[in-house]
């Protein structure tokens, strides 16, 4: 069974930076595409970046240039960089598998992990 584990949530400062991590386990992470939501308090789960397995990546607008989503396929990870973070980044962030679609866009499935929690201070 497909397992996604996400760490390296946490408190922060507006302004700061977390790193988040996701490892999978029982499937071919080189080559899946992966991709990092979020969901606030009362909102609805939306997506905040995806990369394909050639490593193209796509962004939220509310997060490019400031989060960097990447992949380590020899340690079965994908990663966020999150810089400059704003209270509005505030949100349970999830880590999905997802998969790539005849026009090289990211369809999100349903693995996904336990999720993260991320708290910006103002």
């Amino acid at each position: 069974q497909v397992r996604l584990v996400e760490s390296g949530g946490g408190l922060v400062q507006a302004g700061g930076s977390l790193r988040l991590s996701c490892v999978a386990s029982e499937m071919i992470f080189s080559i899946s595409a992966m991709g990092w939501y979020r969901q606030a308090p009362g909102k609805q789960r939306e997506l905040v970046a995806t990369i394909l397995s050639s490593g193209n990546t796509n962004y939220a607008d509310s997060v490019k240039g400031r989060f960097t989503i990447s992949r380590d396929n020899a340690k079965n990870t994908v990663s966020l960089q999150m810089n400059s973070l704003k209270p509005e980044d505030t949100a349970v962030y999830y880590c999905n598998r997802g998969r790539r679609t005849n026009t090289g866009t990211y369809s999100p499935t349903d693995v996904w992990g336990q999720g993260t929690q991320v708290t910006v201070s103002s």
